[in-house]
């Protein structure tokens, strides 16, 4: 298996789970968050220390939910394994946790007094994920937004003592926002990978483009056919234009929230709000063609990211507190 995470399905699987106390389990969602994430780990620096622990459990909840669903190449085998995940944060909530990430995980939910339900929508999108492969409109792509990205900005939200609605939209909108730039500038890996499409098809349509057609000759490139993406590509182009033209506003929605929050965390959402709108520049760069290139951030433009956002932190003296925005 091509995942670190099923590998360890013989140790912390549904069939047996090796019993660990705190101290172990925090060390092993520490030791998982640094591994498989390089982005998770530099963002890590920029976070108080008392909430770094916080922050490798619920990444580590992330990270075993997203391998059980996109990882075994089975749909069947993934809904099964994703309702064992599930099962596994119910013994967690009746204070009973066996999984390690869950033996680690409510310390957290205990200390931020945090709800089950962000936990939940993460797992229902991650089984949404083997059941349904297209999206017909704008609509059914942003309600899958409110599962599969915007619970994960809402429990940083909890972490950092903040539940009030404005904030919360406000990070719903970056969330959406990255998510749906991620799936502009993967359109061909999520289709050789997973089998999806998430643009939607109403807005393909009123493009002329066809979808199947270009799903067909992206297989049949995969496969080492000879595969013309000409025709499509004024429709392919057209289709994307819209699209990261509806992804745009929802980014310059979401840097309302930076002044509503304590500044360590403006610093998180400005790296990510930058490097979303970077993605969604470069797919314009390229024409708006990411079938052929996939638009990404090198080493050089993620450390000017960083840069910029470690020099704001610098100059923003005052941290947020937490409650409503007055």
């Amino acid at each position: 298996m091509p995942s670190a995470v099923l590998d360890q399905l013989d140790t912390f699987g549904p069939h047996a789970c090796r019993q660990v106390d705190y101290p172990q389990a925090a060390s092993y969602t520490r030791k998982l968050a640094r591994s498989h994430s390089e982005n998770f780990t530099v963002i890590s620096w920029l976070l108080p220390r008392q909430l770094r622990e916080d922050f490798h459990h619920i990444y580590a909840f992330c990270r075993w939910a997203d391998d059980l669903g996109d990882e075994t190449g089975d749909p069947k085998r993934s809904v099964e394994l994703l309702s064992w995940w599930r099962s596994e944060l119910d013994a967690c909530y009746a204070g009973n946790p066996r999984h390690p990430v869950y033996v680690a995980l409510q310390r957290t939910i205990e200390r931020h007094a945090i709800g089950r339900q962000p936990f939940n929508d993460l797992i229902d999108a991650f089984i949404q994920d083997q059941t349904v492969r297209r999206y017909e409109n704008w609509d059914e792509v942003l309600d899958y937004c409110t599962r599969s990205a915007n619970p994960v900005g809402r429990l940083v939200l909890w972490v950092w003592g903040y539940q009030d609605q404005q904030r919360r939209r406000l990070a719903d909108a970056t969330c959406t926002a990255l998510q749906l730039a991620n799936f502009w500038q993967d359109v061909r890996r999520d289709v050789l990978q997973r089998g999806r499409v998430y643009l939607p098809a109403l807005v393909a349509r009123r493009h002329g483009l066809d979808l199947e057609q270009m799903v067909a000759l992206i297989g049949a490139q995969a496969r080492g056919r000879t595969a013309d993406f000409t025709p499509l590509m004024p429709a392919y182009r057209a289709t994307l234009q819209e699209l990261c033209g509806r992804t745009w506003p929802m980014f310059a929605e979401g840097r309302k929230l930076w002044p509503l929050v304590d500044r360590s965390l403006r610093v998180d959402l400005e790296l990510f709000t930058r490097g979303g709108e970077a993605v969604l520049g470069m797919i314009r760069r390229l024409d708006f063609d990411t079938l052929e290139r996939r638009p990404a951030l090198g080493r050089c433009g993620k450390l000017l990211l960083i840069l910029r956002a470690a020099a704001g932190h610098l100059w923003h003296p005052g941290p947020a507190r937490a409650g409503p925005p007055g």
